[in-house]
């Protein structure tokens, strides 16, 4: 097995290159998504239609920190984007590191710069630091139903981090912004009857219910792994690359970032209290 784990390596790694050194100086698309990003009209930054080039899909808040980056050219803001997104590998796989950068979807998610290895950290920190959900709520949106996992395990008061602090920037947005989010929501409405084809499109009302099984079924029974799993089903649209989202599994195991392994039933029997728990005597 090792043999076999070693060799698929070697081809994702060879693929990582191909893309890179062959595919990126003759067809000119490298940094596709990270291009929407660099070039947002911050006054109309939805006018561009989703799946065009140049099509920003996120919420106002990250338009306004999306336009930082016009600051800098747009060579000097690939290399930075492209630098925080290995970063971002490396920092999830440490060890596996180089697993993870032989995994297609990682390899294809690093090509076109989009900010799928973002979220996946954005989950894996989630659920230390539950904040960090506002990121996928305030950008892909459907992949939030990673939170139900608060909500078996009735962690209320993660949950209430979650949602405040999304809510907390809305309201600041709403402030500075408010007619952007209009535009915002008609830019979801148009996407959600766009058909970007593909191999993968399944529609994500078939798809959203089986991500909401697998996050519950992983909340009861201590399995951490189902959240980037469900978040990852949840995409509003299916693509490759999106897979690069599993990118947060291997970071689960790290002792700092480590969900609670008790069971359910732990969570609610007063028997099963730790000792430190019990009221002193």
């Amino acid at each position: 097995m090792r043999a076999v784990r070693d060799g698929l390596a070697l081809l994702g790694l060879g693929y990582l290159g191909f893309l890179f050194l062959v595919i990126a100086p003759k067809d000119g698309s490298v940094g596709s998504d990270a291009y929407a990003y660099w070039s947002v009209d911050e006054a109309h930054p939805y006018r561009i239609v989703e799946g065009d080039l140049g099509a920003f899909p996120y919420a106002p808040p990250l338009v306004r920190l999306a336009g930082l980056a016009s600051h800098l050219s747009w060579v000097d803001f690939w290399w930075l984007w492209t630098a925080a997104l290995v970063a971002t590998v490396i920092w999830l796989g440490w060890k596996q590191t180089p697993l993870l950068l032989a995994f297609p979807p990682v390899a294809i998610e690093l090509y076109h710069g989009n900010i799928n290895l973002l979220l996946a950290a954005a989950i894996a920190l989630g659920f230390r630091y539950p904040g960090t959900w506002a990121l996928l709520l305030l950008t892909k949106v459907t992949p939030g139903i990673g939170l139900l996992w608060f909500a078996v395990r009735r962690e209320w008061q993660k949950l209430a981090v979650a949602l405040g602090v999304t809510l907390a920037i809305v309201i600041v947005s709403v402030v500075v912004d408010g007619p952007l989010w209009g535009d915002w929501i008609e830019a979801l409405r148009r996407a959600s009857t766009a058909s970007l084809g593909g191999p993968l499109s399944i529609s994500i009302l078939i798809r959203l219910p089986i991500a909401a099984a697998v996050v519950i079924w992983g909340a009861r029974t201590n399995r951490p792994w189902t959240v980037p799993v469900a978040a990852t089903l949840a995409m509003p649209t299916l693509f490759i690359a999106v897979f690069s989202v599993l990118a947060a599994i291997p970071a689960l195991r790290r002792p700092d970032l480590t969900a609670e392994e008790r069971p359910l039933s732990e969570l609610r029997d007063p028997r099963f209290a730790r000792p430190w728990d019990q009221p002193s005597s």
